[in-house]
């Protein structure tokens, strides 16, 4: 997400740049030069479909310099501008275009151009015309945002003055040609992500010596980093991520002294983090997330004087977290989660005043939570779940924090809920997965901005307080595996403020609700956007309501063991989103209905050992005959053929 944020801002303000150069009236200049009117119109030839009529005004009668769209000539006569882009600026607006057809090779004989802008357009496709390669000039080639495919021309080393190059998300392919990047000697900006490139990273990328920019992330390259990148002194940008980069980190990273932004997430590579990283002092966002990186973290990395985001989750770090990370008072957000940290939490954290997510979940920490933390005011999110904390309870500390997401699954919390957290303003809050005993408190109703609440997996009974239904935001619950009793109708009584608080997922399973399920349920204005209920391992009873199928976002229902009775109402197939239905180990009778089992995004379906009878109704889904079974009265494919009297 971050990525395209960068991407789309670049483009917009690229696009702003062209707009202004184009909104003031050229020099005075000659008729446009004959050779590049042909090598234009060649170009247009090529473009099957314009129907946003870029251009329309290329037309031979006219001069090209004086009333083509999109072309600026210098004072000769001679094209050094062709900008014809699929964002356009329109008044105060942004207009998406899109052009069909090829580049032509004609364009190479556009022998001043210093400009070619003809970015997403969406639709450009073949390859990459190697005559391009004799726009000795060129200075900006922007073909990104198109279907271009094939390889990159080897002609492309010829662009001695190229300073930005851009063919990001096509669908190029082969492998990122050696002699064509050592050759770029202008270049401060290269954009190849989004495509198909194989092989590795060629070492003459250590030449480009200007290079401020450097994207080649979602593509197939392997192999290891090249030790040539440490030479890019000026390099401020750059992202790798999301290909199969293999190999450890080099060492020379550590001289990319003016990097702020570095993405390597996404690869598979192994091998520690060097300490050498204390070199990227200008550094503010660093991520390396899912990798094979192994080792501790250096100490060193408490020596990155602008980090904000430090994201390396999902990797096999060891060691006990170093102390020097507390020096890093710039940083915003930390996410270490899904490693294999082990110790205390250092106290220096506390310094981190400017921190606003803490993630440190999935690790082996241990011991005591320093109330050092206290002093983090600034923090929004703190996840420490799965972690053998053995917290017993929440420290009271905690309530001086200004939390907006409190996630502690599995820390060895006991007890009952803390009183101290009906007066937070904490939205997120799971604590499942713990020791928790006693009753769901009145007082739960005063968490009213509770968007998201998860207490599984604890041994927490009762029925559900009359206050719930004061939790106007909650959309998210899940209570499952708990000893909760009760109607359902207090939950799905819930009140809403709009346009918050209709559910979106509920999971209430194996616990002791009693039913039966209202027919009503569809109309109480909390349930009406569900996606998914299960209530499975409940005593409920009764029948399944027909009104279930007028939840028309409802997508998973899971009624299993809920000793339910009675026929499979047809109107459930009225629910055309459902792609899960189980409704094993009930009482269920009569037939399967037809319009149920062909919905057509039903992938999960379960009916067996009920009292269902009749011919299972032909149907496209691939459903296992167990999903039948222990139905003495059904017959038919997957089961054996229906016998005939």
């Amino acid at each position: 997400m971050e990525i395209s944020v960068h991407n789309n801002i670049f483009s917009l303000l690229r696009l702003l740049l062209f707009s202004l150069s184009f909104s003031i009236s050229p020099p005075a200049c000659e008729a446009c030069h004959e050779v590049d009117r042909e090598a234009l119109l060649g170009y247009k030839r090529s473009i099957t479909a314009d129907p946003s009529e870029l251009l329309q005004s290329w037309v031979h009668s006219s001069d090209c310099c004086a009333s083509w769209k999109g072309v600026a000539c210098n004072s000769a006569g001679r094209v050094v501008n062709v900008t014809r882009q699929g964002l356009v600026w329109d008044s105060d607006f942004i207009v998406d275009t899109f052009m069909n057809g090829t580049l032509s090779p004609s364009l190479g004989n556009l022998s001043f151009l210093q400009v070619l802008d003809l970015s997403n357009l969406k639709n450009l496709k073949g390859p990459m015309p190697p005559e391009l390669g004799k726009l000795s000039h060129l200075t900006l080639l922007f073909l990104d945002s198109n279907q271009l495919t094939g390889s990159i021309p080897v002609t492309f080393k010829h662009f001695s003055r190229l300073e930005k190059l851009y063919l990001s998300n096509n669908k190029i392919s082969g492998v990122i040609p050696s002699p064509v990047i050592g050759s770029l000697k202008s270049l401060t900006e290269l954009g190849l992500s989004g495509n198909r490139f194989a092989g590795s990273i060629p070492a003459t990328i250590g030449k480009l010596v200007l290079l401020a920019k450097l994207d080649i992330h979602g593509n197939k390259l392997s192999g290891s980093l090249p030790t040539t990148i440490g030479k890019l002194k000026n390099l401020k940008s750059l992202d790798l991520s999301e290909n199969q980069i293999t190999g450890s980190i080099p060492k020379t990273i550590g001289g990319l002294s003016a990097l702020e932004l570095l993405y390597l997430n996404q690869n598979q590579i192994t091998g520690c983090i060097p300490s050498s990283i204390s070199g990227l002092i200008s550094l503010q966002f660093c991520r390396i997330s899912e990798n094979k990186l192994t080792g501790s973290l250096p100490p060193s990395i408490g020596e990155l004087p602008n980090i904000q985001r430090l994201i390396l989750q999902n990797n096999k770090l060891t060691g006990k977290l170093p102390a020097t990370i507390g020096h890093l008072v710039t940083l915003t957000e930390i996410y270490l989660s899904n490693n294999r940290f082990t110790g205390k939490i250092p106290s220096s954290f506390g310094n981190l005043q400017n921190l606003q997510t803490l993630d440190l979940s999935r690790n082996n920490l241990s011991g005591q939570l320093s109330a050092q933390l206290v002093k983090l005011q600034n923090l929004q999110t703190l996840d420490l779940s799965f972690n053998p904390l053995g917290l017993n309870s929440i420290p009271k500390w905690f309530a001086k924090l200004n939390l907006f997401r409190l996630i502690l699954a599995k820390t060895g919390i006991r007890g009952s809920l803390p009183r101290w957290l009906s007066s937070t303003s904490i939205s997120t809050l799971d604590l499942s997965g713990n020791a928790l005993t006693g009753k769901l408190p009145p007082w739960i109703g005063n968490m009213t901005s509770l968007s998201f609440l998860n207490l599984s997996n604890n041994g927490l009974h009762s029925s559900i307080p009359a206050e719930f239904k004061n939790l106007r935001r909650l959309m998210d619950l899940d209570l499952h595996s708990n000893k909760f009793s009760g109607h359902l109708d207090t939950i799905f009584l819930k009140e809403t403020v709009d346009p918050l608080g209709h559910f979106n997922s509920i999971d209430l399973s194996d616990n002791m609700f009693t039913g039966p399920i209202s027919e009503s349920i569809v109309e109480r204005t909390a349930m009406n956007s569900i996606t998914s209920l299960v209530l499975s391992f409940n005593p409920l009873k009764g029948s399944i309501p027909k009104s279930l199928g007028k939840l028309s976002e409802l997508q998973i229902l899971k009624l299993v063991s809920n000793g339910l009775s009675g026929k499979i109402p047809v109107e459930l197939g009225d629910a055309t989103k459902l792609t899960t239905i189980l409704l094993s180990r009930n009482k269920l009778s009569g037939a399967i209905p037809w319009k149920l089992l062909n919905l057509k995004d039903l992938k999960e379906f379960d009916v067996s050992d009920n009292q269902l009878s009749g011919k299972i109704p032909p149907h496209k889904a691939t459903i296992p005959a167990s999903a039948f079974m222990d139905n003495p009265g059904l017959c038919g494919a997957p089961l054996p053929p229906c016998k005939h009297s």
